[in-house]
């Protein structure tokens, strides 16, 4: 998977907006709310990052138990159970696309009914 074919699965959510906030930093919005972050490596590293919400610190603990060397606490939001989650490494695709349909669904469920995108239906 590249950045770009995560990017556009995140894009393509109901509601779904890019964002950059900060800097660099470009996130994946729905309404006002992020549910994605989507870093790169750095220059020398061809693997890129997904800061996604994992659900509770516990929930969000089992990613770091089943890939020690993919997974890692994301700084400043951990404690909220977010976690930076590497693609093109250890953990397959098919897990980096349930991660961020999860992360979507629970920064969506939060949000009040009048802002929630209009197709979107938690399942």
């Amino acid at each position: 998977m590249t950045r770009e074919e995560l990017t556009a699965f995140c894009l393509a959510k109901p509601g779904a907006w890019p964002d950059q906030p900060w800097d660099e930093q470009a996130v994946a919005k729905v309404h006002d709310k992020i549910f994605a972050f989507l870093g790169s490596g750095g220059p020398m590293d061809r693997r890129g990052t997904v800061g996604v919400k994992c659900g509770t610190r516990e929930e969000a603990d089992s990613w770091l138990e089943r890939y020690p060397v993919d997974a890692t606490v994301m700084p400043y939001l951990g404690r909220s159970g977010w976690n930076s989650l590497s693609f093109g490494g250890g953990i397959p695709d098919e897990e980096i696309f349930e991660s961020v349909e999860e992360s979507y669904a629970r920064v969506v469920g939060k949000l009040p009914a009048k802002h929630r995108p209009q197709g979107w239906e938690r399942s």
